[in-house]
């Protein structure tokens, strides 16, 4: 199989990416689903588009290739490349250029103007020249038309598409705005695009804290947001993370929530077979197919906003009971900054200052283990601390007792 950096399918390429660059850190000897010249193939084609990020190490099972970027030195996210690069066969890039030059000028066409004009003011000039048919013209500038490349309207009974050019926006004024919203944005990718159009681009962000990884699912969060935005319902092919196996989910999708800590990116819908509301990782979605106007949209909102109220991360817990935690917490004068940010964390906790130096928080949530990284935070100013979930709080105390134990010093476990 011949090596091209084009690809057709940006799925296998996601996998690629995910398996060995990604996630897995695998070698060439361990990648089993296909053969080695495909996984060659694959290699070369993505070293193509990021093959200054990448580094190895040998070990005894082979070489082992993975990312290696510091987001402190780099104005633009490197995985955007994978999504310019989709193929195209000879008949598509000529049509393309046939097309927007017949429709420079401003006209509006159909599709049966459009194929005579071709065949007339350019195939003519050309001897064994292919000739294209209307049906696939009309496939293509309904292509177009999606992609926002032309606008249709109707005339009688013809169809009529013109180009979509808009000039009065003048992008350079942008780029400091295109440079920030590509590398912040979960759909950084689009404003990628965009600085692609500039003359000179913008290099004036770095990134301290830079979640580049899940730019891999643009294309799955793009087709959920379409599907909230018309309020409709889709159907999800997803990748047990256990098992490895696809399987199907019908389900109305709702709100997209995403990871402060990891960056991680989960999709919340209504489940229509369970008759329940369930979270899926965007980076296990393999496929998103819109269907249908969902007719009890509002009904679904309602629940998720119900929903949310106790949520702290995406967590459940096991049975869908609420857990009450409280910490009560001291600082000393001029700590102010501790209540402030006690006041900005707290999601759907409550804040109440018990004097001027000691605060409570409260809250009562699904899942109180998922709180934990962040109670620890506060270790060191914490004087009480409550739960209704005995688990959390042992897990808490051995947390303190290993570290006790690991560090020495004497200190105080909360009762």
């Amino acid at each position: 199989m011949a090596y091209s950096e084009l690809v057709k399918s940006f799925e296998r390429i996601r996998s690629y990416m995910r398996e060995f660059y990604v996630y897995g850190f695998k070698s060439r000897e361990e990648y089993s689903i296909k053969s080695a010249r495909s996984y060659d193939n694959e290699r070369r084609r993505i070293e193509s588009w990021i093959g200054d990020f990448m580094s190895f190490h040998q070990d005894t099972s082979g070489k082992n290739v993975f990312l290696s970027v510091d987001s402190r030195r780099i104005p633009h996210n490197p995985l955007h490349k994978a999504f310019k690069a989709k193929s195209f066969t000879d008949k598509d890039i000529t049509l393309h250029f046939y097309v927007m030059d017949l429709l420079a000028d401003g006209s509006a066409l159909s599709s049966r103007e459009i194929v005579d004009c071709i065949n007339d003011d350019y195939l003519s000039h050309f001897s064994g020249a292919f000739s294209p048919d209307e049906s696939t013209v009309r496939k293509k500038l309904k292509e177009y038309e999606a992609l926002g490349l032309l606008s249709s309207e109707k005339c009688g009974r013809e169809v009529l598409y013109r180009r979509t050019d808009d000039n009065t926006v003048d992008l350079n004024t942008w780029a400091d705005a295109l440079s920030f919203f590509s590398e912040e944005d979960p759909l950084g990718v689009i404003g990628s695009f965009l600085i692609d159009k500039l003359e000179k681009p913008s290099d004036s962000f770095r990134f301290k804290h830079h979640y580049m990884l899940h730019a891999l699912d643009s294309d799955v969060l793009c087709d959920l947001l379409a599907a909230i935005d018309e309020k409709r319902a889709a159907e999800l092919t997803v990748k047990s993370l256990r098992s490895g196996r696809d399987y199907q989910r019908t389900v109305c999708p709702l709100k997209i929530y995403v990871s402060t800590q990891s960056g991680r990116q989960y999709l919340l819908g209504y489940h229509y077979r369970g008759r329940h509301l369930s979270f899926f990782r965007l980076d296990a979605i393999k496929k998103v197919t819109i269907g249908n106007v969902e007719k009890h949209y509002s009904k679904y909102l309602g629940y998720q906003e119900k929903f949310d109220q106790h949520l702290w991360g995406v967590s459940t817990g096991p049975d869908h009971n609420l857990d009450h935690i409280e910490m009560t917490v001291h600082f000393d004068p001029g700590e102010e900054f501790v209540l402030h940010r006690l006041e900005r964390e707290k999601r759907h906790g409550t804040v109440e200052l018990l004097d001027s130096q000691t605060c409570r928080f409260s809250a009562d949530v699904y899942d109180a283990s998922e709180i934990l990284p962040w109670l620890r935070t506060f270790i060191g100013r914490i004087v009480d601390l409550k739960c209704s979930s005995q688990y959390v709080l042992d897990m808490f105390q051995e947390d303190l007792a290993r570290m006790d134990a690991l560090y020495g010093g004497g200190n105080d476990v909360i009762q």
